[in-house]
């Protein structure tokens, strides 16, 4: 896929973002209840990340955004955790590799904040996110933490950075 190039988000891409992380929901029957489909914040995703500690990135493809992510402090946590938060790609985007490229960009982030450990939250079927995320060093845990009000995600992984 080239011209494609991973970046941080701007207020222009709030739109795209929004409807790819909807899209890749409906797509996969991700539930709209206890999930980030439901947060106040996918409508103004720069704004949300534009804050200490944060970032989020695109994925952007002859113009298109075709792919997200981003990295803050885990939610009601004590420690210096950081979460991978709200990772999708459409269809298209899929197994080429981008996937690997934005979660390294994700963790290099965290790393430059000063992070000791990155968190996040899946669902049980999304079965090819979890095999790169254990591809990346992230391991399986048997409870989650913080909060994040993500309910209905009942799969959790840590990385130690």
């Amino acid at each position: 896929m080239g011209d494609t190039v991973i970046r941080e988000i701007t207020p222009e891409d709030n739109v795209q973002v929004a409807q790819v992380i909807r899209k890749v929901f409906e797509d996969m029957g991700v539930p709209k209840v206890g999930t980030a489909y439901a947060d106040k914040a996918l409508d103004d995703m720069y704004s949300n990340y534009n804050v200490p500690k944060a970032a989020y990135f695109v994925v952007e493809h002859e113009g298109e955004v075709i792919g997200c992510a981003g990295v803050a402090k885990l939610d009601n946590y004590d420690g210096n955790v950081c979460e991978l938060q709200k990772m999708y790609f459409l269809e298209e985007a899929r197994g080429k590799g981008l996937g690997a490229k934005m979660i390294g960009a994700c963790l290099q982030k965290a790393k430059e904040f000063g992070f000791e450990a990155c968190y996040l939250e899946t669902m049980p079927y999304m079965e090819a996110a979890q095999k790169l995320y254990k591809k990346n060093g992230f391991e399986y845990i048997d409870a989650p933490m913080g909060n994040t009000g993500h309910y209905s995600c009942p799969v959790w992984m840590l990385k130690k950075l």
